[in-house]
């Protein structure tokens, strides 16, 4: 047996692997690359195995960077079947063909600029239909069921706490008359995430993927999140600003909804000031996926249960709106009062949310307040790191707006969480295996598994692949189809964000008129460096 790491292997998205036994080969997850033009290219990559070959796919749970490439798995051939939680199917109905949707937007887009630089036009990765069909291929199963999708391989899903329908998955392999069990982390749950469940204890494991997003963080304690969210709603409101939460449509925005719910229970003075505040989710998809939350309460956790059954939906409150079309959302940017604006995506990379970054970012008496995991190379990572310019829609944005973070409504795990799930396991794993994480995230986590709980670590980069009856992971072709030196990548990738930064501090002293020297060449030359960059990504990939 052998596994393969074709993605969130040293990067936190594109989640994918390959399993192959002696009889069988199936892939868990396969998920959208995210974060700016290198990740996107890779999206456009090949798979480097024959579609037909893949008996089954285990999904862990619906986030685009865990699902995102199952439509294009399915433009491919592929036509078994891919198990997931009910949950998680009902959620992959809303977000796939939303995913397309934007696909097909930003393809048209591109296309436009190629066309004007007579480049070759290129078709959407997939369109919004195509992704509705990929649907008719998934079935649903229940948390703590065993299925057997193969003679040799038997299946549990898990809660993993992350978001509705999120799964650890148990595998169970059979080969030469012997059971290996491998333990897949998905996305492991932060604790006491408002709805949702704990995440479900795992007792033994020969083997674990084990994810570290936040690998090398602590979050900020949970209690002081209500507080700190409130304080910033006020304090801006106070000043005349909007608050503009990127959120994702899934998991973050609905328990910020619940967050302010249940505030509005719990404080006095707050509750009058924040009732003449409108909140509004400004996103189609979550305000569709919020439906899927009320249509699976099963999934949540006893207090919001409970919510329900004296009749007090959770996820409603007087002052909270849904828009639904272009021309709602486009007024909201006309509303004179402040208000407080959830709208996806929660990396700022796609969606309404551009808009009213837009329309807010310069305005110092706002605030952009993020609550969840930014992507390097993203305009939310951007934000965070304080850059002072950006561009969005190709038009320069001045950021004077307040830039907030509160890291405890993050929907993953932080290092103790992480090694507080790993240290329940009675039977220890012989090899845990660290993915989607970013180097010094993974690099630390895996220090501090092997220090305090003595177990081997192992951070394969994409394409790497593990033999069991070796004991040994291999750098190798992936069945002499692609290799992509990972070193290289990186290494580019490192230089076009400096070009990035260097051209917005240009841009900066450009537009603050404090120098009189033209630098218009240079800046034009920092554009050049960047294309040529991206040529030679994608040299590689060919």
């Amino acid at each position: 047996m052998k596994i393969s790491f074709l993605g969130a292997a040293k990067e936190v998205t594109g989640s994918c692997y390959l399993v192959e036994t002696e009889k069988t080969k199936f892939l868990v997850d396969c998920g959208m690359f995210q974060g700016g033009e290198v990740e996107d290219e890779l999206n456009y990559q090949e798979f480097i195995f024959d579609v037909a070959d893949i008996d089954f796919v285990l999904l862990t749970h619906a986030h685009i960077d865990h699902s995102g490439r199952i439509p294009l798995l399915y433009k491919r051939g592929y036509r078994k079947r891919i198990y997931a939680t009910k949950a998680t199917v009902d959620l992959c109905r809303y977000m796939l063909p939303d995913s397309g949707h934007i696909q097909e937007m930003e393809s048209e887009w591109k296309n436009r600029k190629r066309k004007r630089a007579d480049k070759p036009l290129r078709e959407p990765l997939y369109t919004a239909d195509e992704a509705k069909d990929s649907l008719s291929i998934f079935y649903g199963v229940d948390y703590g069921e065993i299925i057997e999708p193969a003679q040799d391989v038997k299946v549990r899903f898990n809660d993993a706490g992350h978001m509705l329908g999120s799964s650890i998955i148990e595998v169970w392999v059979n080969e030469k008359g012997k059971e290996t069990k491998i333990v897949f982390s998905g996305d492991v749950g932060n604790k006491k995430i408002p709805l949702l469940k704990e995440v479900t204890p795992i007792k033994s494991a020969d083997y674990v993927l084990c994810e570290s997003t936040y690998g090398n963080r602590l979050h900020e304690d949970i209690g002081d999140r209500a507080k700190k969210l409130m304080e910033i709603i006020i304090k801006t409101v106070k000043r005349g600003g909007n608050v503009i939460i990127p959120s994702f449509a899934v998991g973050r925005t609905q328990e910020l909804l619940y967050e302010l719910h249940k505030n509005r229970e719990l404080y006095k003075d707050e509750i009058e000031f924040l009732n003449n505040v409108p909140v509004y989710v400004d996103s189609p998809l979550a305000t569709s996926i919020t439906d899927v939350f009320t249509k699976h309460p099963e999934y949540l956790d006893s207090e919001a249960q409970d919510y329900i059954k004296r009749g007090d939906l959770p996820l409603d409150f007087p002052n909270l709106h849904f828009t639904h079309s272009v021309e709602e959302s486009k007024a909201l940017n006309e509303i004179k009062t402040p208000v407080i604006i959830i709208s996806a995506s929660g990396m700022c990379e796609a969606g309404r949310i551009k808009h009213h970054l837009k329309h807010n970012l310069w305005r110092p008496e706002c605030t952009v307040l993020f609550v969840g995991y930014q992507a390097k190379g993203t305009l939310g990572r951007k934000l965070l790191e304080g850059e002072k310019n950006v561009k969005i829609f190709g038009e320069d944005i001045s950021v004077k707006a307040e830039i907030e973070y509160i890291e405890s409504f993050s929907g993953h795990a932080d290092q103790k969480g992480i090694l507080d799930w790993l240290s329940q396991f009675t039977d220890k794993p012989r090899k845990i295996f660290i993915v989607h994480g970013e180097d010094e995230a993974q690099e630390e986590l895996a220090d501090k598994i092997e220090n305090q709980l003595g177990i081997e670590t192992l951070i394969p980069s994409r394409y790497d692949t593990y033999n069991f009856e070796e004991d040994k992971l291999f750098t190798a072709e992936a069945e002499d189809k692609v290799k992509l030196s990972v070193e290289l990548t990186n290494k580019i990738e490192e230089m076009k964000l400096r070009s990035d930064k260097a051209l917005n501090k240009l841009q900066e002293l450009i537009y603050s008129k404090d120098i009189t020297k033209d630098l218009s060449p240079i800046v034009s030359e920092l554009n050049n460096i960047n294309e040529s960059l991206m040529k030679l990504y994608r040299e590689l990939l060919d």
